[in-house]
């Protein structure tokens, strides 16, 4: 684990007091450093998502707002002013490495998928289209509508939901501290550096303490609770500091860091969410031949689906079953109910034909999809 360079797909959140010096503005310099490192990751083969904190921050300095705890719509129009100019930095940045930018603003429920299913599909698609297209996604908390956001400070979390829906290998929080100790050493000069977490107990959440800044107000508790979600999910995580120039790069050096075990492999994980922990709103019955191919690894086409019942939107779990009834699987449905109707049956070239435009090619796709075992 102590290799950042041992995982393809990354994501890298940014806490704002790193990013954003209150005097200054943004640190140029050190942007420009962990820029270098993502160059280097993504030259390599690899995939990095760059969860960012830093818009209020920025846009409060630019704005020359006081020094004093911001009331909601103050934090809102530093949050509007600000996304430009971090999406510029970015831009501008990346763009010294032949690298393009391309940013998606989230709230904690479009990454959760279960208040807007649509929304938390329509991420994930747009983020991994960017990914194939070898842009890096800049991904911020929309915080001029997600006024939750700005109270809580939860960019940990938003950005362990980020890696979980992506299926990152890795979750890399840098942070103002190098790691976990025992005790927040701020508090107590005898607190021990904690270098491998195999499981996130009682006693782990314990040592978190409640520590944070004016800028960077999450502390290690929210980091802790990030890692619950993300290794629960099948996804590494390490807390670093990120204060130095080159923070990545250090990583891969062995500096002093903080790994986090997952719990189990993504692909179990992500199996068991979708078999044991969502609802089935409909079933598809498909034919022998779709049952063949299912069972050889491929994806539920809608040529294979001979009947749809119930009611479900796009991204809700649905049975599959074959058309003796037997419960084969389920997954989640690529249209809704609806357009799944009118589709079924159809080949590839008949669907763009029948909707007006260029549909998915899968009615489920097998990476989510979960069969039964005989």
């Amino acid at each position: 684990m102590s290799r950042l360079s041992a995982h393809k797909r990354i994501v890298i959140k940014i806490g704002s007091a790193l990013l954003v010096d209150r005097d200054t503005g943004l640190r140029r310099a050190w942007l420009e450093s962990l820029i270098d490192d993502i160059a280097a990751h993504v030259q390599g083969g690899g995939e990095v998502i760059v969860v960012s904190s830093g818009a209020i921050a920025l846009g409060r300095s630019v704005l020359s707002l006081p020094r004093r705890v911001l009331q909601l719509d103050e934090n809102q129009a530093a949050a509007a002013v600000g996304q430009i100019e971090l999406g510029r930095a970015y831009n501008e940045t990346l763009a010294a490495h032949d690298l393009v930018a391309g940013q998606i603003l989230l709230t904690l429920s479009d990454t959760e998928g279960r208040a807007s299913r649509r929304s938390y599909l329509n991420a994930r698609e747009t983020i991994d289209r960017l990914l194939s297209l070898k842009a890096v996604p800049i991904v911020n908390e929309n915080d001029t509508v997600a006024t939750s956001e700005i109270r809580y400070g939860d960019n940990d979390r938003l950005a362990a939901r980020v890696a979980t829906m992506m299926g990152a290998d890795c979750l890399v929080l840098l942070s103002d501290i190098d790691g976990l100790y025992t005790a927040p050493p701020t508090d107590n000069p005898n607190a021990e550096f904690v270098a491998e977490v195999p499981a996130i107990t009682a006693e782990i959440e314990a040592m978190a303490g409640s520590a944070g800044s004016e800028l960077s107000r999450g502390g290690m508790v929210t980091k802790i609770e990030a890692g619950k979600i993300a290794t629960s999910a099948g996804t590494t995580m390490v807390i670093t500091s990120g204060k130095e120039d080159h923070p990545l790069a250090g990583l891969n050096r062995g500096k002093r860091a903080t790994w986090f075990a997952p719990r189990e492999a993504k692909a179990n994980a992500r199996k068991k969410w979708i078999a044991g922990q969502l609802e089935t709103k409909g079933t598809l019955v498909i034919d022998d031949g779709a049952a063949t191919a299912l069972s050889r690894g491929k994806s539920l086409l809608p040529a294979g689906v001979s009947a749809v019942e119930g009611v479900f939107s796009r991204g809700d779990a649905v049975a599959i079953h074959s058309k003796n009834g037997v419960a084969l699987g389920r997954g989640l449905a690529a249209y809704d109910s609806t357009t799944a109707s009118q589709i079924r049956g159809c080949k590839s070239a008949q669907v763009a034909e029948l909707l007006g435009y260029t549909g998915r090619t899968e009615m489920v796709h097998r990476d989510d999809m979960v069969l039964t075992e005989n």
